[in-house]
């Protein structure tokens, strides 16, 4: 296909004499080596992932997906909004890669390497955005329904796991340093009145 080369584009203001250069091309898609750097980097992504959920965007802010990737970032999941087929080229050949046949419409792909991150982040955003719908989730080797993704985003997180332990081991090591204070103090005051 032809592509059109710059276009200039003039208001017909002499006062203001406003130009504007548009790039108008037939085909606004990406080129070969583009396509095949974004389904290398995906697929990176992919190989190391434990999660990955899909949800459709339609009509949400620009701004609303701005905030969200900043909150994917903090918790180290892989957000990104991709075209269907270069996913589906990213997934081949990789655990997900039942994932494909589920890759229609307008969909947000969060990758994460924690089983639970993606989906807890896409979950928490979609509770508070009625525009985002999760459409499926995966785990290796298994696909999750939207319903399945909900329950994985009701599981702790492996930090919240870990302090909740944290919490625990520390607890039960202050009863036992109280004790054995209790103890002491009381041989002591026992060994005084003797």
């Amino acid at each position: 296909m032809p592509r059109l080369k710059d276009a200039v584009v003039n208001d017909g203001s002499p006062s203001l004499g406003l130009v504007f250069q548009l790039r108008m091309e037939n085909d606004l898609g990406l080129n070969l080596q583009e396509k095949q750097a974004i389904v290398a980097e995906v697929n990176e992504q992919v190989t190391q992932a434990q999660t990955i959920v899909l949800a459709e965007y339609r009509g949400i802010a620009v701004s609303d997906i701005t905030k969200l990737r900043a909150t994917a970032r903090k918790s180290g999941v892989y957000f990104r909004v991709l075209k269907n087929t270069l996913a589906r080229r990213a997934v081949h050949g990789t655990p997900f890669e039942g994932l494909a046949e589920k890759m229609v419409g307008p969909l947000v792909y969060s990758i994460s390497a924690d089983p639970v991150a993606a989906a807890k982040i896409v979950h928490e955003f979609a509770k508070t955005n009625g525009k985002l719908v999760i459409k499926v989730g995966a785990m290796v080797g298994s696909l999750m329904s939207a319903e399945q993704v909900a329950e994985l985003a009701a599981i702790p997180s492996r930090n919240e796991l870990i302090a909740r332990l944290m919490a625990t081991m520390s607890a039960a090591t202050s009863t036992f340093v109280r004790g054995l204070a209790a103890i002491r103090d009381k041989r002591v005051a026992d060994s005084a009145t003797a």
